[in-house]
């Protein structure tokens, strides 16, 4: 998408041009997490068959993380671009979670989480992560504090996290149901998530959560299909298109063509509306995004 600035430019007396100038060109990115590292490709690119990394980030390599914590960052399996473009989260089943500064690629807040699956911003400096199975819970870090969590509360086979600022909520995937938490005592050093809401999900094994712009709806996957949820109504339905896939890793929606992404934890990425496919030949991805 070009960036447009207008100006106009006297020649002398007689005549004004009109300047089209494109500052930037920022082109469809995507970011995929797998195996030790994160990258970000031009998804147009990408599906031509040239698979350039843009973007790089592996925590075996990253001079700021301490030699006997990189192995928390193998099994790479969340990455998340926020804060309009200029961070990047991440997360491992072997339990390291970290925020990054994209354009350098510092980290700026790094913690353990037991078989982390996802995370996300909450407001006030905090963040949450989704502690999988021999974890099952919810937990809650402060990053301007210590690496220690503030809050935790079970959740079967937590997989999934998203802040919903809208609706000024979090919502949660675990093993079997959905939950919406709202934040409480959260202007103390004793901030808590409580409970507010739960559904069970049409399929057991949730596993990715993301909203799709624009609507009201959540994205959801579990182990048998995949899923919408109207936020408004407490109301799931299959998927036109993916509703009958299965062991469907991440699905997400473009903000503006809404085309859709789907990872499946192989060297292949399908995308549809239109249909296509990235091929890695030295990747297997196991979450794909796109770059908002």
């Amino acid at each position: 998408m070009a960036v447009i600035r207008n100006s106009w430019v006297a020649c002398g007396c007689l005549a004004l041009f009109w300047v089209i100038c494109a500052d930037s060109v920022r082109a469809d990115e995507l970011i995929f997490a797998g195996g030790d590292e994160v990258f970000i490709l031009d998804a147009g690119e990408a599906e031509a068959g040239r698979v350039n990394r843009l973007w790089r980030w592996s925590g075996q390599e990253a001079a700021d993380i301490p030699e006997d914590v990189r192995k928390q960052f193998h099994h790479l399996d969340e990455c998340k671009v926020v804060d309009g473009g200029r961070r990047v989260l991440v997360c491992a089943s072997n339990g390291g979670c970290a925020v990054l500064e994209r354009a350098t690629g510092k980290v700026l807040w790094r913690a353990t989480s037991r078989n982390a699956h996802s995370l996300d911003l909450l407001p006030g400096d905090r963040v949450v992560v989704a502690s999988s199975l021999s974890g099952d819970h919810v937990e809650v870090f402060d990053m301007r504090g210590a690496e220690a969590a503030v809050f935790r509360i079970p959740l079967r086979s937590a997989h999934g996290v998203l802040w919903d600022d809208g609706r000024q909520c979090l919502w949660a995937l675990g093993f079997d149901e959905l939950r919406r938490y709202r934040l409480a005592n959260w202007s103390s050093d004793k901030p808590s998530l409580e409970p507010d809401q739960s559904w069970r999900l049409p399929d057991d094994d949730g596993h990715d959560l993301r909203a799709v712009p624009g609507s009201a709806d959540l994205l959801l996957t579990t182990g048998a299909t995949v899923q919408l949820f109207d936020r408004d109504r407490g109301v799931f339905r299959a998927h036109p298109e993916l509703g009958g896939e299965v062991q469907v890793k991440s699905a997400d929606v473009h903000p503006v063509s809404g085309r859709i992404v789907v990872g499946r934890w192989s060297s292949r990425v399908q995308l549809l509306g239109p249909g296509g496919e990235i091929r890695f030949m030295d990747a297997k991805p196991y979450k794909v995004r796109w770059v908002d």
